[in-house]
């Protein structure tokens, strides 16, 4: 190619040469869709909010023995974080769809940096539900599981299983990120830089959100990964939490949602509120250093991911009530096991432990957001956002009774039983699911 300039010195434009053919015709470079850039800042995004979540069980013993409050009360607080996450989901879904994907994220994060950053400046029990509890639980409902959801639903028609087992390794990655150095933090300098910490976290992440997030692949004049044509930018839908009840009700007419909302209240329980909530305390009691704990419940995370990314790929092509009813019998079995595995120290049957819960941790949230879009259609992520608030309520329902049963008994032993059984119920309830009938062109979106 060769560029010529006018008298003046100005560029002449110039037909640029075809590119050279191939022996199939012209080669063409070929950039990857937009949508895994989305997907990345959707991933990044996560990550950081994600840092918060990470505190709660470092912060039971430091709050205790600082102001005296029982695990009772500090339990509370996290229960109060952790119901307000779910509950704020659905209402989260369809602010999306009124105000947009990255006005709603941007406030979230600094509704999670504001609610971290007062916490240092507390000195009663109520200031703990009100900044831990009120504040981050609404910032990070407004982060929840639905956004991933919201997100994939729009950009991707192909490896949407996929995408969304990648965004919710989100949480288990910035769990691997920050619960090591946090809980370095709080053993040497306090919890409150860990708790600074996690406010600047989040407010970092914001103008990553509002430079490079986009709301729906129109607005870029682009098709969703997997489409052929592109999909015209529906209108914003006003009356969100009107919307948002309103899917509730037509869902819950249904056994199937309260089948998917019961199961995965289980999930939760099992999980944020069970393991997260209480093992970092548990192993200490036992004698094992809390840092070292920290890091067991890190390395959950480092195999979260690599389970959760799995159980997108094969959600996209088994069963989804079968792949269910597998990852909570076994995570039943495992719980039933670790209270004997508790000791002063590492050893082979606690880290197989952790690499076999790790694998199972979040990987039931690709099938269940798989059946939810099945069953509902283009409400799927508003409906999501009812069946994660249960999973919340469970996680909520377990945080603040394992703090009392540890009050009352001395250890948390009877909790990690009751969870396994509860876990046996929930995969009965997944194999009971009915698979829903090829839809018919006047089928409403929300039928069930």
């Amino acid at each position: 190619m060769t560029q010529t300039t006018s008298g003046g010195g100005a560029p002449v434009p110039v037909q640029l040469a075809a590119p050279a053919a191939g022996p199939k015709g012209p080669r063409r470079l070929h950039r990857p869709h937009r949508a895994w850039a989305v997907a990345a800042v959707t991933f990044v995004t996560i990550v950081g909010a994600a840092a918060f979540a990470s505190l709660p069980g470092l912060l039971i013993d430091p709050l205790h023995s600082e102001f005296g409050w029982s695990r009772g009360m500090i339990g509370f607080a996290v229960s109060i974080n952790l119901a307000l996450y779910g509950l704020t989901a659905p209402f989260a879904a369809a602010l999306m769809d009124r105000f947009g994907i990255r006005v709603v994220v941007a406030v979230a994060l600094s509704t999670i940096s504001l609610g971290a950053g007062l916490t240092v400046f507390m000195t009663r029990s109520w200031q703990l539900v009100l900044c831990w509890g009120v504040l981050v639980g609404l910032g990070s409902g407004s982060m929840a599981l639905a956004f991933a959801a919201t997100v994939a639903n729009r950009w991707f028609v192909t490896h949407r299983g996929l995408v969304i087992g990648m965004l919710t390794a989100g949480g288990a990655a910035g769990q691997l990120v920050f619960l090591p150095l946090l809980s370095w933090i709080t053993e040497h300098h306090g919890w409150r830089p860990a708790a600074v910490t996690v406010a600047a976290t989040a407010l970092a992440v914001v103008p990553l959100v509002w430079l490079l997030l986009r709301d729906h692949p129109a607005d870029l004049g682009l098709a969703a990964y997997g489409a052929t044509e592109p999909t015209p930018k529906p209108a914003p839908v006003t009356g969100a939490a009107v919307r948002a009840v309103r899917a509730l009700g037509q869902a819950a007419r249904g056994g199937t949602f309260w089948l998917l909302a019961c199961s995965f209240a289980i999930c939760g329980a099992s999980t944020n509120g069970l393991v997260k909530t209480d093992f970092v305390p548990a192993a200490h009691d036992h004698g094992l250093p809390v840092t070292t704990a920290a890091s067991l419940l890190a390395v959950i995370g480092v195999f979260d991911i690599a389970g959760t990314v799995a159980s997108g790929w094969f959600t996209d092509r088994i069963s989804p009530r079968r792949l269910l009813a597998v990852y909570y019998g076994l995570r039943g079995l495992s719980l039933m096991f670790l209270p004997m595995l508790f000791s002063g120290s590492i050893h082979p049957s606690m880290v197989l432990f952790i690499v076999f819960y790790g694998l199972d941790w979040v990987a039931t949230v690709p099938p269940t957001i798989a059946l939810c879009r099945e069953h509902y259609g283009e409400g799927s992520a508003i409906v999501f956002g009812w069946v994660l608030a249960a999973h919340q309520i469970g996680a909520a329902l377990v945080a603040y009774l394992s703090g009392v049963a540890r009050d009352a008994l001395g250890s948390y032993d009877v909790v990690w039983y009751s969870s396994g059984a509860l876990c046996a119920v929930a995969a009965l309830m997944s194999l009971v699911v009915r698979r829903r009938p090829a839809p018919r062109a006047s089928r409403p979106a929300l039928a069930h």
